[in-house]
């Protein structure tokens, strides 16, 4: 019988949260290099390189990889032969508590981004608890413990279907992959859970994204079961759809695909499909009674030397004096460096906007949208001297129903955030001669370096959804829908599918 400490199993999970938020595994960072040597797509090189770069700086500033700090999924395996010394707390409590520490820390605050009564007030919970806990029991003396930090934004893309026994998973995952756009922020990558029931198989896909990285390994020595076979097709087909980094077009879409799967009914064949983005973050570790987990850091040297230089299609905007008839000029696909002041807002700012609006009420003091650009973000608290925390963007296509409101009757010029626009939305940015621009997800510490100022200047009680300012010098962004409606998410992967194919055929 071992004994675990309540108190050394609360300080591994606060321990391995702090870890993850600025650690990617290695593997990932080794898979994402490779990605990046062999992409031939422009765009899709620089955006791996930013998220390469973005993992390197966050793990030399022990700063979140991610602006969105996840919700966190933990899988408990406890030995039947473990004896806990308190008796006081679940194990949901211990998780919980450890999740507390870990997001309130006051050297690297992570983002609370946790709300109870979600069919409700959507209240934030303020500390990122509750964690979602799966706990089973295994034969043995020692807990295992596989702890995740979930962005919003490939979770958001999590799909699920009750196939028919004679259906091919095959065929459903190609069909379903290109209509969950890219605000799931690839390369990553994909978790399929395959049998048992529809929460059995969603909870084998999300496991099996804990697993590491060996795609390349898989493919040296062969496939010998059929989950092994149908992780080869996957990989290779998926990539061939040519949707690439941020969905922008290229090689590489996803740098692995894990597959899980149990018995089922034999009417059945339930499959759910959950990607892990380019902020793929996890941890496993096991207590045996002799103390907390030890989680060893990488070294900085196991990370690559990239380097990301802008080309000579490089436009400079002052957006304290861009006009609507400058923005005009922009072309779809353009690299853009940003200077100057805008605001912020996401999911909630823009409802309470909408709410205001309805019933005739100005909007608060410092909110005036007019000719001005919105960045989809919801940052980190900053430490030390810095301006703001990590601020990477958020997926656009959640303010997709706010956008004529915004266009129309708030005068924007322009929104900034990652992923792709729905066809009205790309049609109403026409129709108003506005423009969307894409910031690099997955690369939030990096990008705020960008921002020089910071203020909150309304909606302060939604904490990291309320409007700031921002004031950034050279903040590079993509033209990703320009006042024409060219769209490169749709344009880019078109173009890099049906370039895959005429490589496969040289």
């Amino acid at each position: 019988m071992t004994v675990i400490r309540q108190q050394d199993f609360i300080d591994s999970i606060e321990d391995a949260l702090q870890y993850i938020s600025f650690y990617h595994p290695l593997d990932f960072v080794q898979a994402l290099e490779k990605a990046y040597h062999k992409e031939q797509n422009q765009a899709a090189k620089d955006a791996i390189a930013q998220i390469l770069i973005n993992s390197r700086m966050s793990a030399e500033g022990n700063r979140p990889i991610c602006q969105d700090t996840g919700i966190v999924t933990c899988f408990v395996k406890i030995g039947m032969d473990v004896k806990w010394d308190k008796t006081d707390m679940t194990v949901q409590q211990m998780v919980d508590e450890g999740t507390r520490r870990a997001y309130l820390n006051p050297h690297n605050p992570l983002r609370a981004s946790i709300v109870a009564d979600p069919a409700g007030m959507r209240k934030n919970t303020q500390d990122n608890t509750p964690a979602v806990v799966h706990i089973d029991m295994i034969p043995g003396h020692h807990v295992e413990v596989a702890i995740a930090a979930k962005g919003g934004g490939s979770e958001n893309k999590t799909k699920m279907v009750m196939l028919n026994p004679s259906d091919s998973v095959v065929e459903w995952v190609l069909e379903t992959l290109p209509k969950m756009g890219a605000g799931w922020c690839p390369p990553g990558m994909l978790g399929i859970g395959i049998g048992g029931t529809a929460e059995k198989a969603a909870v084998l896909a999300k496991e099996a994204l804990m697993e590491p990285v060996d795609i390349q390994d898989l493919l040296e020595k062969g496939a010998e079961t059929a989950d092994e076979k149908l992780r080869l097709e996957l990989y290779d087909k998926v990539n061939k759809l040519g949707i690439g980094a941020q969905g922008l077009g290229g090689l590489t879409t996803v740098v692995d695909v894990k597959i899980k799967s149990v018995a089922t009914h034999a009417a059945s064949k339930p499959v759910v499909m959950i990607p892990n983005c380019a902020a793929t973050r996890h941890v496993h570790f096991h207590l045996d009674g002799s103390g907390p987990a030890v989680l060893t850091p990488p070294k900085l040297e196991d990370w690559p030397e990239v380097t990301w230089e802008l080309g000579t299609n490089v436009r400079r905007v002052n957006l304290d004096t861009v006009t609507p008839a400058d923005v005009l000029e922009w072309k779809a696909g353009e690299t853009v460096l940003l200077s100057g002041k805008m605001l912020t807002g996401r999911d909630a700012a823009h409802k309470r906007i909408a709410d205001m609006l309805a019933k005739g009420e100005a909007l608060p003091e410092g909110v005036d949208f007019k000719n001005r650009f919105i960045y989809y973000v919801g940052p980190v608290d900053a430490v030390g001297s810095e301006v703001v925390g990590p601020a990477g963007p958020t997926t656009a296509t959640r303010m997709d129903k706010f956008t004529d409101m915004m266009l129309g009757q708030c005068g924007l010029l322009g929104m900034i955030g990652k992923s792709e626009r729905g066809d009205k939305t790309v049609d109403s940015i026409k129709q108003h001669k506005a423009v969307y621009l894409m910031a690099v997800g997955g690369a939030a510490y990096l990008v705020s370096k960008a921002i020089k100022k910071s203020r909150v200047v309304a909606f302060a009680d939604l904490g990291m959804e309320a409007i700031y300012e921002f004031e950034v010098q050279d903040m590079p962004v993509t033209v990703a829908v320009d006042s024409q409606g060219n769209n490169v998410h749709k344009q880019g992967p078109a173009i890099w599918k049906v370039k895959i194919a005429e490589l496969a055929n040289t």
